[in-house]
């Protein structure tokens, strides 16, 4: 019989004490299944509020490391390396997750697959649900990472790191909402300033083709040489696509549009499907943003 699954969670917190506990919580009291809760670990990157006075008030059930500011990206780097669980569920301290997740995606669990996404429900800072329906996952808080596929692509700068592993064909998407993805005013990700978000995004997927052309001579288990640079090719092309969106939403239809040739290219040689780049194209001709910006002090949706 095969061993079941051990599942780390792994909380990622600065400054986010007055939600820390309904995230601990969550994670503690997740419907028992076809998996171990091996831990759960908060990560205090150093915090100025409350947190350090939450993490004491449940430091019987968790363990707590604390440290000076080190930022995101190095946070959820070290969310892969310091747990010790066979998968890595990692959480925004403003996040929770369903109590049925980890039951729901340890279904799921097959010996190929290394990445499990699924969808999330948005919610205000209050907890009260902004959308109707269901909204696509992928960030951080709606994410499964099979360790040991982790540590090959550390360290990162952000969780679209962990995607390669989706477009090596080794990861799979749950369709029900296991999160709750909290959209506030003090939210990380800056939704209401006109291509900030899909200035950062292209920064990431940049640097994560880098790194996996880099890796084309060496490649880890879960890849061949030949996909690997294929993948590298998706997220140039995926880059492309996130600056077009920014010189859109900056009102920059002419830098737009000197983009579109590279979006292709790529997009071509990723063997990619060409619909984007037409809904690129045709964002860039009219001038018309494909991403709502926020308007509602940065409370909208992730895209």
């Amino acid at each position: 019989m095969n061993a079941l699954p051990r599942i780390s969670c792994v909380i990622l917190c600065h400054n986010y004490g007055r939600y820390l506990d309904q995230a601990i919580t969550s994670c503690l009291e997740q419907e028992p299944g076809n998996y171990i809760l091996h831990e759960v670990i908060v990560i205090d990157d150093g915090s100025t509020d409350e947190t350090e006075e939450v993490c004491r008030r449940r430091e019987i059930d968790i363990t707590v490391i604390r440290r000076n500011r080190q930022g995101f990206g190095q946070t959820l780097t070290d969310a892969m390396l310091l747990s010790s669980g066979d998968w890595v569920a990692p959480l925004d301290a403003d996040d929770w997750f369903h109590p049925a997740k980890l039951r729901t995606c340890a279904e799921t669990m097959t010996r190929g697959t290394l990445f499990i996404e699924h969808w999330e429900n948005v919610v205000d800072s209050l907890g009260c649900p902004k959308l109707k329906d269901p909204h696509p996952g992928g960030n951080t808080s709606t994410l499964l990472v099979h360790r040991d596929a982790a540590l090959s692509l550390l360290p990162v700068s952000n969780e679209i790191f962990f995607h390669a592993l989706r477009e090596a064909g080794r990861g799979l998407v749950v369709r029900d909402p296991m999160t709750f993805y909290r959209v506030h005013p003090r939210s990380m990700t800056d939704r209401s300033t006109p291509g900030v978000s899909q200035d950062y995004r292209a920064e990431v997927c940049s640097a994560l083709a880098d790194r996996l052309r880099r890796m084309h001579k060496s490649p880890p288990p879960w890849v061949a040489n030949r996909e690997l640079k294929r993948i590298s090719r998706h997220f140039r092309a995926l880059a492309a696509r996130h600056r077009v969106e920014s010189c859109v939403q900056r009102e920059e239809r002419l830098s737009a549009l000197f983009l579109i040739p590279e979006m292709l290219n790529h997009t071509i040689w990723a063997r990619g499907p060409i619909v984007p780049w037409l809904r690129s194209l045709s964002s860039a001709i009219v001038g018309r943003p494909q991403v709502r910006l926020a308007t509602d002090q940065g409370e909208a949706a992730n895209s």
